[in-house]
């Protein structure tokens, strides 16, 4: 039987944005580069947000346009594009759109692992098929990368630095050549024009899988760093707390803005290390308090309120959720959160003392 869209969990950003695309695609009447849907201006245009054909293109990524210009600019070239940053800054988040904005097509990807084997970045086989026949091409299973190089379109890698080294080594030989290479057919595959290679890698795996020199000579870095204000912070999660929960079709309103400044600033100063007025220290918590965590935490809290409460969130929906966001570790982390609800936010009046008592309740 058929699903709708509706019933996809979480749809890809080329159907998500499929209007928004189109709109696009009509309003362009510039040169497109071989293998792409539209011109570098359109590609822009809907990562950073805008107006084509009437239709109001949604912001997919906030921060400094230029940085996505360059990597606009990148994947015109033959290089690979590398996406680095803490977690929460919309690495996987930009290579999605972009895949979907040149290419149409975001699905191609290789999740870094432990377990990523040579095998996802270049073919397998069908091994019932491989011992009835022999070696064939009705046996073969290509990879997401073979498949983008034969089609010339992209290949996205995900945390790409927790991949085991002999995978980054066969990673640098189709980067190098633009070629897989299949001895057991005789042939080779060669990358078609338009092929390119997304990867990400987050700062935090630094030293699981040390990307090598060789292999990061083969990409343009682009560095995404963390949202640089609270205004800033705040937009990016109201923007994406509100489609998630219209995706999830959550049945409460969106949390109001003076709670979503609140989670904000305590994450960010938490993340820094010192109040945001820079005149007190903050101890951090060992895990990471990112922007995509706040995202995570405020969503649920419409989850809390929509089945257990009246639809509007409460600060004891938003306390739940902080608590589980910063404790990850027992011993350390339950003594740095008490440290900040006794001599940081206890402290900050009387607008914050809901949130106080019922983080202090949820701490007991």
């Amino acid at each position: 039987m058929p699903q709708s869209s509706s019933d996809i969990l979480r749809l890809p950003a080329e159907k998500l944005y499929e209007e928004e695309i189109e709109a696009l695609k009509a309003d362009d009447p510039g040169e497109k580069p071989i293998g792409w849907q539209m011109t570098p201006k359109s590609a822009l245009k809907f990562i950073v947000g805008g107006k084509a054909k009437g239709m109001d293109i949604t912001p997919k990524y906030i921060g400094n346009n230029r940085l996505v210009e360059m990597a606009i600019a990148t994947l015109l070239t033959d290089r690979a594009l590398l996406l680095i940053g803490e977690p929460g800054t919309a690495k996987s988040w930009l290579s999605e759109n972009l895949s979907a904005a040149i290419w149409n097509n975001s699905s191609k990807v290789v999740q870094g692992t432990a377990g990523t084997s040579e095998e996802h970045i270049r073919y397998s086989w069908n091994y019932a098929l491989l011992l009835a026949e022999g070696p064939s091409d009705k046996a073969l299973i290509k990879s997401p990368v073979m498949s983008a190089m034969e089609q010339g379109s992209c290949a996205r890698i995900e945390e790409i630095s927790r991949c085991q080294s002999e995978v980054q080594d066969a990673l640098i030989s189709i980067l190098s050549e633009k070629t897989v290479s299949i001895p057991e057919l005789a042939r080779e595959v060669p990358a078609h024009r338009g092929f390119s290679i997304i990867a990400t890698a987050n700062t935090r795996d630094k030293g699981v899988n040390d990307m090598s020199a060789a292999l990061k000579r083969r990409f343009n870095v682009i560095i995404l760093p963390s949202p640089g204000d609270l205004k800033t912070e705040v937009a990016i999660v109201t923007k994406r707390v509100g489609e998630i929960s219209a995706n999830y079709q959550l049945k409460s309103k969106l949390p109001e803005a003076e709670a979503i400044e609140r989670v904000v600033t305590v994450f960010r100063e938490l993340r820094m290390g010192q109040t945001l007025d820079a005149k007190q220290k903050v101890k951090p918590p060992a895990n990471v308090v990112s922007t995509a965590e706040a995202i995570s935490l405020l969503t649920n809290a419409m989850a809390l309120a929509s089945s257990f409460g009246d639809g509007r969130v409460k600060e004891a929906d938003i306390a739940a959720g902080l608590s589980g966001a910063i404790v990850k570790d027992d011993e350390k982390d339950s003594a740095v959160w008490i440290e900040y609800l006794e001599n940081i936010m206890k402290k900050k009046g009387l607008s914050w003392q809901g949130l106080y008592k019922s983080c202090r309740d949820m701490a007991k």
